[in-house]
C-alpha cells in the first residue's frame, strides 16, 4: 500500500492530500529512510513522523484497504513520542 494512503486509512493523518504534502516535505521516514508519498509500506515497517515539535515512532501491524473509524488504531502501534530538540 502507498504510504500516503496508509496514513489516511489508519487516520494518523486526516486527509490524503495532507499526507502527501507531509511526505513531500521529508517529514516521514520508513525504517530509517526518508520516504515519498508513493513509497510502499508493509506490516512490520517502522515509521517516524515529525508532527510539529514531536517525533512519533509507529510500527505498522496490519494493512487493510477499508477500515472503520473505531478499528483504524488497530493498524499500528505507537512505539514512542519524543520532543524535537
Amino acid at each position: 500500500m502507498r504510504l500516503d494512503k496508509f496514513l489516511k486509512v489508519s487516520r494518523l493523518i486526516k486527509r490524503r492530500t495532507l499526507a502527501k504534502e507531509v511526505c513531500d516535505q521529508g517529514r516521514i521516514a520508513i525504517n530509517g529512510q526518508v520516504a515519498k508519498a508513493g513509497s510502499t509500506v508493509k506490516a512490520g515497517d517502522e515509521l517516524v513522523i515529525r508532527f510539529g515539535q514531536k517525533l512519533v515512532t509507529v510500527r505498522i501491524d496490519d494493512i487493510r484497504e477499508i477500515v472503520r473509524k473505531d478499528e483504524a488504531s488497530s493498524m499500528y502501534t505507537i512505539v514512542s513520542e519524543d520532543p524535537v530538540s
